[in-house]
């Protein structure tokens, strides 16, 4: 069973950071991609950033260049750096990962719905 955990999430002021951090726990030997995604009020799930175990990344238009994603790959845990926040990036921030590897020499299984986190809350003030 896969599981996904995050923290760092929390109450912080306009133009200051955070860094939230997700382990995977499980039978995991490496997940292709992880990443991060927020959903705030009212609104619906969308992309913050995602990296893949190659190393490339991508970022929503709203979070570049104040947005970091990097990832260890030998403890399977996945980090998003903010800096500069803004109250717009208000939201349940949830990490996401998919493409498993049970071991090093199975097969990578990719599903419809990936792995989810149970989400942390981040809210930036004025």
């Amino acid at each position: 069973q896969v599981q996904l955990v995050e923290s760092g999430g929390g109450l912080v002021q306009a133009g200051g950071s955070l860094r939230l951090s997700c382990a995977a726990s499980g039978r995991i030997f490496s997940f292709n991609d992880m990443g991060w995604y927020r959903q705030a009020p009212g609104k619906q799930r969308e992309l913050v950033a995602r990296t893949t175990i190659g190393g490339s990344t991508n970022y929503a238009d709203s979070v570049k260049g104040r947005f970091t994603i990097s990832r260890d790959n030998a403890k399977n845990t996945v980090y998003l750096q903010m800096n500069s926040l803004k109250p717009e990036d208000t939201a349940a921030y949830y990490c996401y990962a998919n493409g498993v590897k049970s071991d090093s020499l199975g097969p990578v299984i990719t599903t419809s719905s990936g792995y989810w986190g149970q989400g942390t809350q981040v809210t930036v003030s004025l």
